[in-house]
């Protein structure tokens, strides 16, 4: 098949890869210039400055120049195209709906493209951002403006968790597929021939408005469910003496019908998804009459679960952050990433310097120069602040305080980092509970306060 996969962020890249080292000619398009020439390079340094992603940098350098390609013109490869995927971005509005700016551009411009082709083959658009339910109908709407001939419009949700998205793309869970006709699922079925009638992946076919809907009750019921931990589970460890929250999550858990995916409580889910879909669901529904005050109660705990920390060092650890220095390990939104969309560090800093803090001593293992954009000093002068550095051990050395944000592998057990760096009076934050021994820190003369326990005063 040839494939042109239109907008090159995360979903994009990862699916043209995994479509070209299944064997597709892929054609990667993209107006910015300068990514489409750092992911032709093929050198690591330049394709991850743009999607950070375990094992795609490998695939990319296997597959550049003979299944995959990479083009700013799109009229130079649109002929012969069978399908044409849309990975644009999709960001909220202030209300909670889709911002649709970048996606009607992009497909006001193939649509004009795609007219004037010689080949009047069939050819399929696909929708593989998560966009508000009837997007489909609407990019048909525009194909028809345009007098596109013999097309088909679809829905494919993409159900990848950053950090494994390759693996999630090479093995996915299920993959759905929504269509009006049958011309266009045999497109579809080709392009994924190696998942459909597999015995372990379910190959879904389906309605475009079934498909788009199934993205959005999929993040939303996860986001709540890690809302549920985080406001039920955790805070009966915080309010109730002698719980232990992880054996209560282990009892829970025991349960085969209760998943013990979402159940480790933290300071907040992030990322580009669950917080956008959730919002965005509530605007469609509350469009069409429905309550939406569950969906709204699942988002509002997410967003409180972020800073109510910084609160609880006030009130129960008695820590003042007024001209106090304050080390946050972990910008991105989780391991294994760059990606500091809806981070809940984010909230963590903004909140700290809020507060009257010195300075930030900030540390990621990949997503530094991600935060360097987001906390701009340009735009705000408190970001001024902020100091950034290349080991836990320096942001932690000379603060008065921890705060640790994401799940890294390296911030787990990095007890003895903190006494080297850190000795007492000294308040350890843990959004995330990377610390097991952390009655061991309290004993030596640590605070330690946890999203899921109460205050341990050393």
């Amino acid at each position: 098949m040839k494939i042109i996969v239109a907008g090159t962020g995360y979903v994009g890249l990862v699916h043209a890869a995994v479509c070209s080292e299944y064997g597709h000619e892929v054609y990667a398009y993209d107006n910015d210039i300068e990514k489409i020439n750092a992911f032709s390079s093929g050198q690591a340094e330049k394709i991850e400055q743009y999607v950070n992603e375990p094992g795609l940098v490998n695939i990319v350098k296997e597959t550049l120049d003979s299944y995959l390609f990479f083009s700013s013109d799109l009229e130079s490869i649109i002929e012969g195209a069978d399908a044409v995927f849309m990975c644009l971005p999709t960001p909220p509005n202030l209300n909670g709906s889709t911002n649709l700016v970048f996606y009607d551009a992009a497909a006001e411009y193939i649509a004009e493209i795609v007219a004037r082709r010689e080949d009047e083959r069939r050819i399929v658009f696909v929708n593989k951002s998560t966009v508000p339910i009837g997007t489909a109908r609407h990019l048909e709407g525009i194909m028809d403006t345009h007098n596109v001939k013999n097309f088909g419009v679809a829905s494919n949700p993409e159900f990848l968790a950053e950090g494994t998205a390759v693996n999630d793309a090479r093995k996915p869970d299920r993959v759905v597929v929504g269509c009006d006709h049958d011309a266009d699922f045999k497109i579809l079925r080709r392009v994924y021939s190696q998942f459909v009638n597999h015995v372990r992946i379910k190959y879904i076919e389906t309605t475009p408005e079934t498909a788009e809907s199934i993205k959005y009750v999929a993040n939303t019921m996860l986001l709540t469910y890690i809302s549920f931990w985080n406001g039920v589970g955790a805070k009966i460890g915080e309010r109730f003496p002698n719980v232990k929250i992880d054996d209560l999550r282990l009892g829970v858990t025991a349960d085969d019908r209760i998943s013990t995916w979402g159940s480790f409580v933290s300071n907040g889910a992030g990322g580009s998804c669950f917080g956008k879909d959730i919002a965005s669901l509530i605007y469609q529904l509350r469009g069409v009459s429905v309550s939406t005050k569950m969906l709204e109660a699942s988002y509002e705990v997410n967003e409180y679960q972020k800073v109510y920390l910084i609160e609880r060092a006030i009130t129960e650890a008695g820590f003042k952050f007024n001209n106090k220095t304050v080390a946050v390990l972990g910008l991105a939104f989780k391991k294994r990433t760059n990606d500091m969309r809806d981070a809940s560090s984010i909230k963590v800093i903004e909140s700290l310097l809020g507060k009257g803090v010195a300075k930030v001593k900030a540390y990621d293992p990949l997503a530094v120069e991600s935060a360097k954009q987001v906390f701009d000093p340009s735009q705000n002068i408190l970001f001024e602040k902020i100091a950034y550095y290349q080991t836990a051990r320096e942001a932690i050395e000379e603060s008065d305080a921890l705060f640790i944000s994401s799940d890294c592998e390296e911030f787990r057990g990095i007890s003895r980092t903190i006494e080297d760096a850190a000795p007492p009076p000294y308040l350890v934050i843990d959004g995330r509970r990377m610390i097991p021994d952390f009655e061991e820190l309290a004993a030596k003369g640590y605070n330690y306060l946890a999203v899921g326990s109460m205050v341990m005063k050393g």
